[in-house]
């Protein structure tokens, strides 16, 4: 099956990151997790909570307690994809509905350099118990909680 990419800040973990993961697990034999460098992050306009040693470091025990028997590497971001996705052994990048449009974006990188595309999957975004959005922006403004849950 091959090893499937996905990415993110990953800065509050919640509901929606563990379904792109899961789903990323599931299509193929190792996922590869790229964590947006602090730069990075601030270059796309967010504005992490916990510095990345904070949030590679939960993205760790994520991964030890809720995906306990996957194999996975966690590569830091500095750009859109980092060259793990331009390796030849990534065949899939996971994305959210929200970042399918970098599918493409990949697959002319990858042409470019003679690397055959990757699959792109597609995981809907994940809503909380309102019918909105679940988001790290939204925990973070106590809306609610990482399962979804309203917290007002």
């Amino acid at each position: 099956m091959g090893v499937s990419a996905v990415g993110g800040t990953f800065d509050i973990i919640h509901r929606g990151h563990l379904a792109l993961i899961g789903r990323a697990l599931e299509v193929s034999d190792a996922v590869v997790i790229g964590l947006a460098s602090d730069e990075f992050a601030r270059r796309r306009g967010k504005r992490p909570g916990h510095g990345y040693g904070e949030r590679l470091a939960g993205l760790q025990g994520v991964m030890h307690s809720e995906f306990p028997d996957s194999t996975f590497e966690i590569a830091r971001l500095d750009d859109d994809f980092g060259p793990a996705v331009l390796e030849e052994r990534v065949k899939t990048l996971v994305v959210s509905e929200e970042t399918a449009h970098k599918g493409g974006v990949l697959n002319r990188l990858r042409a470019e350099r003679g690397v055959a595309p990757v699959n792109i999957v597609i995981v809907p975004m994940v809503t909380a118990e309102d019918g909105s959005r679940l988001s790290t922006s939204r925990i973070r403004a106590s809306e609610v909680d990482s399962e979804g849950r309203l917290t007002r």
